[in-house]
């Protein structure tokens, strides 16, 4: 079986595939300071939770936003797994064209997701991606990664408004939201955080559909005179995935479908085309 390995920056997703189907999935904090033998004994606990065992991983692929873990995992595939490591990079085959500036700077969990959407979800595509960080990111309909936005995840937000403020609560964003003119402060809070963060995520969506449905700019000028007439592309598909994102898919008006395994259901397509 292929152990499968989204290290974000404050949780890590690991999944377990059996050929294309997800067998067993398990998500646990990112400790930056892990060694192989630590990760090894909690892969060991997490398995034989559900009656398996370190033997029956036959490879490991990785994605990873944590440069400091990538040896760690490398060492556990290949000193304590003794199996094949992959590790998502720029280099590696993923059936895309990038037409990020930088390629090697665009984020393993970006073109991850960007191919897992590509394979069950067909192009155009924008992606929506909550977690520490939330990402929206554009793939045309040739299969170009075209790039994105990158804004704070929503409990980032939350816990710097709480710190930075004496008198504003905390709040949990799970309960059900308020009404938007909300009457105490902590519904206020709530409202700002859901249908603000919404909105914001509504509001990228749109303004990318619009590029995407006019093409690349040219002359290296933004399309920030692209007018609301602009039509999405046709088949356009909006995907949501991330820890966070039911909280906020179901107040969002442009988003078709929330996958929660995308990232990992990416890293096994992945592992298909670069297997030796």
């Amino acid at each position: 079986m292929l152990m499968a390995v989204d290290i974000g920056n404050t949780q890590t997703v690991l999944g377990l595939f059996e050929g294309e189907e997800l067998r067993e999935r398990w998500r646990i904090t990112t400790e930056a300071q892990r060694t192989a033998d630590e990760l090894g004994a909690v892969s060991a606990g997490l398995l034989g939770l559900r009656g398996l065992g370190l033997e029956q991983v036959e490879a490991l692929i990785v994605s990873s936003v944590v440069p400091v873990l990538n040896r760690s995992y490398k060492n556990l595939a290949e000193k304590v797994l003794e199996v094949p490591f992959y590790q998502v990079t720029a280099t590696m085959q993923t059936g895309l064209k990038n037409r990020y500036d930088d390629p090697g700077a665009v984020g393993a969990d970006r073109i991850v997701n960007a191919v897992a959407a590509g394979r069950y979800y067909g192009y155009p595509t924008i992606i929506v991606d909550f977690g520490t960080a939330t990402t929206v990111c554009a793939v045309d309909a040739e299969g170009a990664y075209r790039g994105g936005a990158i804004l704070p995840g929503l409990y980032v937000a939350l816990d710097a408004l709480v710190a930075q403020t004496s008198k504003l609560p905390g709040v949990d964003l799970e309960e059900e939201p308020p009404e938007a003119i909300a009457t105490n402060t902590p519904d206020s809070i709530r409202s700002g955080f859901i249908y603000g963060y919404a909105g914001a995520i509504d509001a990228l969506i749109r303004r990318m559909s619009e590029e995407l449905a006019v093409g690349a700019p040219a002359n290296g000028q933004t399309n920030a005179s692209v007018e609301s007439s602009y039509d999405a592309p046709e088949g356009l598909c909006v995907l949501a995935t991330g820890g966070p994102a039911p909280v906020i898919v179901r107040h969002c008006r442009e988003i078709d479908t929330l996958d929660a395994e995308l990232t990992l259901k990416g890293l096994s397509v992945l592992y298909e085309l670069n297997a030796l």
